[in-house]
């Protein structure tokens, strides 16, 4: 039996119904597949049912890594890689779609991380710290803010569903969403340089726009209207447009 570990922030989904759900999300058959933190399998056992084309498992604990290897030992077209998702190297691997169960302490890292890279995925299903999710979405948090603005700017986001912690082993102290991420393809600009933006601009999130810069800019009457407000105030089309006139 498995005992979860708290250093590696370990909660096990449960519930078989939410499972199956998860992995319907999106189209799996003949797709390549990447799962990130399978734990004991159980998302796992409802992807490989659908019958993707390839499935990579990274798993950072070293004994769920020696059960899933013994596990799934008979399915060809699996395999399972013993490594910390931050350290994965994404690079010339052919993956449509991700599905990841992430420790929450991670997620966000995780998120921007990759979103910062020029890996080309179709699709990312996350499951992630519902205080989180709706920190992201404009439907639940009427301000603008750095994770938000930079998942905004770079994909496509569509929040899903909740999850209640009772259907988790241990049950966790938050609850949790799915969240969809389709990353949009070819970018009209540096998404390291936005980033750095977006840091610059949300670091002091009540000071306006003008007096971070400290430019006096400009004649264009639109753009003074801006700076003139502060980052959390503005529409993420704005910011955008701030991000390309600087």
């Amino acid at each position: 039996m498995i005992i979860p570990k708290k250093s590696l922030g370990q909660n096990f989904l449960i519930d078989k119904n939410i499972c199956k759900k998860i992995s319907k999300i999106s189209k799996v058959y003949n797709k390549n597949i990447l799962e990130i933190g399978p734990g004991m399998g159980a998302i796992t056992d409802e992807i490989i049912k659908l019958k993707p084309k390839k499935l990579i498992l990274i798993e950072k604990d070293i004994d769920l890594f020696k059960k899933l290897r013994i596990k799934y030992k008979k399915i060809k077209n699996i395999k399972i890689i013993n490594k910390d998702i931050l350290d994965f190297n994404f690079n010339n691997k052919k993956i449509d779609k991700i599905f990841s169960n992430l420790p929450y302490n991670i997620s966000v890292k995780f998120i921007i991380n990759f979103l910062i890279k020029k890996t080309i995925v179709d699709e990312l299903i996350l499951m992630i710290q519902k205080e989180v999710a709706e920190k992201i979405d404009s439907n639940k948090n009427k301000k603008n803010n750095k994770i938000r603005f930079f998942v905004e700017a770079t994909t496509n986001f569509l929040f899903l569903f909740n999850i209640p912690k009772y259907l988790f082993y241990p049950k966790p102290k938050v609850n949790s969403s799915i969240i969809s991420l389709k990353p949009i393809k070819n970018l009209n600009y540096d998404k390291k340089k936005l980033y750095k933006f977006t840091q610059k601009i949300f670091l002091h999130k009540r000071k306006k726009i003008h007096n971070i810069f400290k430019k006096k800019l400009i004649k264009n009457t639109y753009i003074k209207n801006l700076i003139n407000m502060r980052a959390e105030d503005l529409t993420t089309k704005e910011i955008l447009y701030l991000f390309k006139k600087f």
